[in-house]
C-alpha cells in the first residue's frame, strides 16, 4: 500500500542507520514503546497485535489519531492508514539493507478538509515530524547494537 500520491499534503524522508533491517523494524512495529524514544508521541494502545487489519490508537502533541496496520512485510515495509479529525493519512516504511547498514524511507500524506484549508503549515509540519522521527529512531537503533 503506497501513499496517497494524490492528497493535499505529502511529505517523505530517508535515513541511514548502523544496522540491520531486523533491528530497525523491531523498533518501528514495537507501537507501544514509541513514546519512549519519539518525543511526538505520547501514547499508544494496540489491540489485536502485529497484524493486517489491527487497530492502534495513539496520541501525539497534535491530538489524538486512530490508525490501522493495512501492509506488513517483516523486515521491509509497513504501512497504516490513520485518522485524525478530518484528516486522513497514509503512511508507510520500507526498509532496504544497504552495505551492511539499513536505509529508512518513510512517507506519509494527508487528505481531508483540513489538509485542504491548511495545505502549508501542515505541509510543513508533517516533514518535519518525519524528519525528527528518522532521527529518533536511528538514534534508538543505533544505541542498542545488535
Amino acid at each position: 500500500m503506497d501513499i496517497n500520491r494524490n492528497a493535499r499534503v505529502i511529505a517523505e524522508s530517508e535515513i541511514e542507520i548502523d544496522a540491520e533491517p531486523e533491528s530497525v523494524w523491531n523498533v518501528i512495529v514495537d507501537v507501544e514503546r514509541w513514546p519512549e524514544w519519539n518525543h511526538e508521541v505520547k501514547s499508544v494502545a494496540l489491540q489485536g497485535g502485529l497484524q493486517e487489519g489491527s487497530v492502534f490508537r495513539w496520541k501525539t502533541s497534535s491530538g489524538p489519531i486512530v490508525s490501522t496496520f493495512r501492509e506488513i512485510e517483516p523486515p521491509r515495509i509497513v504501512a497504516w492508514t490513520g485518522r485524525a479529525m478530518s484528516i486522513k493519512a497514509v503512511h508507510r516504511w520500507n526498509l532496504e539493507r544497504t552495505n551492511g547498514k539499513t536505509t529508512v524511507t518513510t512517507a506519509e500524506s494527508f487528505d481531508g478538509a483540513l489538509s485542504r484549508l491548511f495545505r502549508r503549515p501542515l505541509q510543513k509540519a508533517l516533514k518535519k515530524s518525519l524528519d525528527e522521527g528518522l532521527e529518533a529512531l536511528k538514534t534508538e537503533v543505533e544505541r542498542h547494537p545488535a
